[in-house]
């Protein structure tokens, strides 16, 4: 029995830029896109009459980029996948994956510049678009978000075993790199405002709370999050603990006052939480309906 079927493209590529007058917009975005409905004569017997090439979807996208430029990555996100779900009646669900590198404006004598661009290492926006016939959910999130503070957090008190040789700290340097995701209570949402309220709500709460342990640190930002942001009603968040060793100078006859530490890569800490706003009454739900 075939219990599940889905096909579609990964990894498409495009650099849009948008030239509404002197001032250039990149758009650097990565899609993934599936369709999952009734295919299943083209597993159990070759028949391909209902399969859209794959080569098709990378066309369709950059095709709508032309016709419909993506101001707004969920609305295109969804744009495209009802263009699916209107052109192929056997298609029952389309889901667009969108990743963008934000290209920040570099400026040039104090003056932002027209059309030049510095990337960022790390950092990505995503977004989710899940669409069927009769429900939409957006997802949005953050990738490779990476942080540093050099003091405010420790980690005492904890669980101990036979195993344990951790020692207890009431200081440390703590380092992150965030994953966060979130979705929507309501579908009427300024997704741009979102994110930048999201991201300014992880950031603050990172370097202003007092951190005593991880898991301390991401409860708090996620209710910052749902505090400033309203029309989000849950938030989930991945932090790894990059950690970062004390070296021990006394053998070169040397002390360490808190200064010269070694960034260890692998292995790290993971910390994960969700956190959930409580509904209002009569809210639309935005939510998962699969």
């Amino acid at each position: 029995m075939l219990s599940h079927q889905a096909y579609g493209k990964s990894r498409v590529r495009l650099l849009l830029v948008l030239r509404p007058g002197a001032q250039h917009e990149p758009r650097d975005l990565t899609f993934d896109v599936r369709l999952a409905g009734d295919f299943e004569p083209a597993y159990s017997g070759g028949d391909n009459r209902r399969v859209l090439p794959t080569d098709t979807i990378k066309n369709t996208i950059y095709a709508l980029a032309r016709l419909d430029p993506p101001e707004s990555v969920p609305d295109f996100a969804i744009l495209l996948a009802r263009r699916f779900l209107d052109r192929l009646p056997h298609v029952s669900t389309a889901r667009v994956e969108v990743e963008e590198r934000p290209w920040r404006r570099i400026e040039s004598k104090g003056v932002p510049h027209a059309h030049a661009f510095a990337g960022t290492a790390s950092e990505r926006a995503t977004c989710c678009a899940d669409v069927s016939r009769d429900a939409i959910r957006i997802e949005c999130g953050i990738r490779g978000l990476d942080l540093l503070r050099t003091t405010g957090s420790g980690f005492a008190g904890f669980l101990r075993d036979e195993y344990t040789t951790l020692a207890e700290t009431a200081d440390r340097v703590l380092a992150t790199s965030i994953e966060a995701a979130w979705a929507f209570a309501r579908p009427d949402v300024d997704y741009a405002a979102a994110e930048e309220s999201v991201r300014r709500a992880l950031v603050e709460t990172f370097a202003d709370e007092t951190s005593r342990s991880l898991q301390q640190l991401a409860y708090a930002m996620g209710r910052a999050v749902l505090a400033r942001c309203p029309a989000i009603a849950e938030i989930r968040l991945r932090l790894p603990n990059l950690h970062h060793v004390r070296v021990d100078l006394g053998p070169f006859g040397l002390t360490n006052p808190d200064e010269v530490y070694a960034p260890a890569s692998e292995p790290f800490g993971v910390i994960e939480a969700t956190l959930q706003a409580t509904p209002s009454a009569g809210a639309e739900s935005a939510g998962p309906r699969r």
